[in-house]
């Protein structure tokens, strides 16, 4: 019988051991792209066998995949508006646009993996480009809710406006920070951002209520 104790570090190790294969696998893809990712590259990076990776991960796509996923994790917890206690709804929207410009400086994998996947047309589609947009969904929904919340007169039509506008440009900032590094201050950018939307938003509900 095995005992629970034993149990307990076998899933430990289990753990520590797909975090390790992720980390590898993020800093594989982010040097060499989708296409010169391999099983036996992340092998190498991480130190384990192959044959822990395929004991983990189903081939490399699944891999891919779930690099997306763990990173878009910690970027949707960045995704929170601060409590009406802090502020005005400008200063909020601004706080949360910096939080998650950080997030994305963190851990920009989820968007830099994606947005190379999404921009690719392949015969057979990637589960990491699936997952991609998937994920990208739920971000979307939630900043419509986010501005439907801030901005009550908003109109359902102009807040969808508003969202696909808002996530096309932070991928726009995003993509200009990783062509020219850290002269790009992301989160001034982010902030500056977050605050040009909302007073379109702001425009936008006051000409829907004349």
């Amino acid at each position: 019988m095995t005992k629970p104790q034993t149990t307990r570090k076998k899933r430990a190790n289990g753990v520590e051991s797909r975090q390790r294969i992720l980390d590898a696998a993020v800093e594989i893809a982010g040097e060499r792209g989708y296409e010169g990712t391999s099983i036996a590259a992340v092998s190498a990076k991480c130190g384990l066998p192959a044959s822990s990776i395929y004991w983990h991960f189903k081939d490399k796509d699944d891999l891919i995949a779930a690099v997306i996923e763990r990173s878009f994790e910690t970027w949707l917890a960045a995704v929170e508006l601060p409590s009406e206690e802090t502020g005005t709804p400008l200063e909020r929207v601004t706080a949360m646009a910096g939080n998650v410009a950080k997030s994305l400086i963190d851990a920009p994998d989820f968007l830099r993996l994606g947005l190379m996947l999404a921009l690719e047309r392949r015969p057979a589609e990637p589960r990491g480009r699936t997952v991609f947009l998937q994920v990208r969904d739920i971000a979307r929904a939630k900043i419509a809710e986010m501005a439907q919340t801030l901005v009550p007169d908003l109109d359902e039509e102009s807040a969808h406006l508003l969202t696909t506008y808002a996530v096309a440009g932070a991928d726009g900032l995003f993509v200009q920070r990783e062509i020219n590094g850290d002269a790009i201050d992301l989160v001034a950018m982010f902030e500056l951002h977050a605050q040009l939307v909302y007073e379109a938003a702001t425009r936008m509900a006051a000409r829907n209520k004349a």
